[in-house]
């Protein structure tokens, strides 16, 4: 069986004009709010077209040019974003929060002609130039006559997702995609008619980013949430109130961590979820909020350009839905045929070029279209899926080993990769054990250091949550690692752990104890050598408050993540 989607029109209405258009129709309307700055649109059209000038004739960049992003999320991120389409080239995002070293592989595959940044020595950029944000605001005005028509099918981003083969992957998005995910989006139903304030709450190296930033493009308010905010659930729930947000995209995990925060309302107020599969029960909470809401589950790989199939949440199992206009699903079995239950496959106007320098891997993912059109692609997800009795897409699990964190793939070989590096491990496993990210690993090496090593290189989302020293592997009767047979986590208590002193003391580990589901809690643990995350650390925070009436920000947490020295912070704030 095979879903297609009703069509959209044929046309590319690129996002720099549907920009401009926007701008000419309400030029003193707020484009973009947050704690730092205001701008409207007005403001972000002189601005990005003043820097759009500057990156052309003073550094050189042109149509089909990459340009790397290492900027904070905020006004001027949306300004440097639109500036580069303006100059006919396309984004790197390159996050500040990343390891330099991550940062070096990207800056050393992308090849990005010049580099935004206020790192005052960026030796991770390599041999591209840099620049910051006040030099290109500062260049002089040559208003809007020399930009030139760019070509649909130029790059628009270039975003790396973890890669199978031990190395990120980058994924080319054509500038007509971004068009096709606006205007899909806009025929499903999914954005409003109305222009509407949408909430910027992703990370830039993160592919929902670019469906919240873009919405700018379309004439949307974008309220910046920064990354301080972020930390705190109370803090965020209050700055959504505070600036009227109508749109908040987050992940499942998130919102449950947000939920309780968020009061109903009586405005116009719409969740996109997506990034990982929503659990029953939050599905069935959602149902049930009081208030003014309005859910969408939204799915899609980073290689269908953000999003390619979305539902409404309404009565009934959690599912995925139907494809977007313009997009059309294929349930397959492995010999490619139609079938009731098997891997997903998509094909349309969403899909993308494909990974920059990875000819090979673009061809094995991106497979030619039996169904369609000589010539056309199908991308083949990995996700297992079967039909609803509506006929709608359930979401089943991965034909691989791939796995989501948080709303980010990841794939395990490359912390294997990651892992392998340090010069006292001689062999490693990563799996997921009951939802934890674990590495096995055999060597010398102690489990501090080399969790050290590993955040290191990778982004904080694939730091493995818990690591196991082996003497040996299990293997099976043909001489491969027996993963069925490695030792879960130890949760229970370590003998040699000191001793909890005093009442706040016993409270946080008590807590810590709920967060991380692990007993035997002392007083010198580290909340992330247990196995705590960012996410965690907001569910530690939210507890903190609401049942026991303390408030600490989880930047605290971070601060201080050994429990005596964060039990000693929050007596001295008390």
């Amino acid at each position: 069986m095979t879903l297609i989607s009703s069509a959209v029109p044929t046309t590319h209405d690129d996002p720099v004009r549907m920009f401009l258009a926007a701008t000419r129709r309400a030029p003193g309307r707020p484009a973009v709010l947050s704690r730092r700055e205001d701008l409207t649109f007005g403001e972000v059209d002189r601005r990005s077209a003043r820097a759009a000038s500057a990156l052309r004739h003073e550094h050189g960049v042109r149509p089909g040019d990459r340009v790397g992003v290492h900027l904070a999320r905020g006004p001027e991120l949306i300004v440097a974003f639109l500036a580069i389409w303006r100059a006919g080239a396309a984004y790197v995002p390159l996050d500040p929060a990343h390891p330099a070293e991550r940062l070096r592989y990207l800056a050393q595959d992308a090849e990005p002609r010049l580099v935004l940044t206020r790192d005052p020595a960026p030796t991770w950029a390599g041999t591209a130039g840099w620049v910051t944000p006040e030099r290109l605001d500062g260049a002089p005005e040559r208003g809007a006559d020399d930009e030139r028509p760019v070509p649909v099918g130029s790059p628009a981003y270039v975003i790396y997702t973890s890669g199978s083969t031990g190395l990120p992957k980058g994924v080319e998005v054509s500038r007509a995609n971004v068009s096709h995910l606006q205007r899909a989006l806009s025929a499903a139903g999914v954005y409003s008619d109305t222009p509407r304030v949408v909430a910027w709450n992703a990370s830039m190296s993160f592919d929902a980013s670019v469906q919240q930033w873009a919405r700018v493009c379309r004439g949307d308010t974008v309220v910046v949430l920064d990354d301080e905010l972020r930390q705190d659930p109370a803090a965020l729930a209050a700055y959504l109130e505070q600036t009227g947000v109508n749109d908040l995209d987050v992940t499942p995990s998130h919102w449950q961590v947000l939920e309780q925060y968020v009061a109903p309302v009586d405005r116009p107020f719409r969740l996109l979820i997506g990034g990982e599969a929503i659990p029953a029960d939050l599905w069935d909470r959602l149902l049930t909020r009081p208030g003014n809401l309005d859910a969408f589950n939204v799915y899609g790989p980073t290689e269908c350009t953000v999003d390619a199939v979305a539902a409404r949440i309404t009565a009934g199992e959690p599912r995925i839905g139907r494809p977007l206009p313009g997009m059309t699903a294929h349930v397959l079995d492995t010999a490619l045929r139609p079938a009731g239950e098997g891997e997903l496959y998509l094909s349309g106007p969403g899909l993308a070029t494909g990974y920059r320098n990875r000819r090979d891997l673009t061809a094995t993912r991106f497979v030619a279209d039996p169904f369609g059109p000589e010539g056309g692609r199908m991308y083949r997800t990995g996700d297992r899926v079967r039909y609803d009795p509506g006929g709608e897409l359930v979401y089943l699990g991965r034909t691989d080993r791939q796995v989501k964190i948080r709303g980010h793939r990841v794939e395990p070989a490359e912390i294997e990769e990651a892992v392998s590096r340090h010069r006292e491990v001689t062999s490693t496993a990563v799996q997921m054990v009951d939802d934890v990210l674990v590495a096995y690993y055999t060597g010398e090496v102690t489990v501090p250091p080399l969790r050290h090593h590993v955040a290191g290189i990778l982004p904080e989302p694939l730091v493995p949550a818990s690591f196991i020293r082996l003497e040996q592997f299990p293997l099976t009767v043909s001489g491969k690692i027996d993963r069925d047979a490695l030792p879960a986590p130890d949760r229970g208590p370590d003998p040699s752990a000191t001793a909890l002193a005093g009442p706040t003391e016993h409270l946080i580990a008590e807590v810590w104890a709920q967060v991380l589901g692990r007993s035997g809690i002392s007083a010198t643990d580290d909340f992330f050598a247990l196995g705590g995350h960012s996410l965690m650390a907001l569910k530690l925070v939210a507890r903190l408050k609401r049942d026991h009436g303390i408030a600490v920000s989880s930047r605290l947490v971070y601060q201080h993540p050994r429990l005596r020295d964060l039990a000693a912070v929050v007596d001295t704030h008390r």
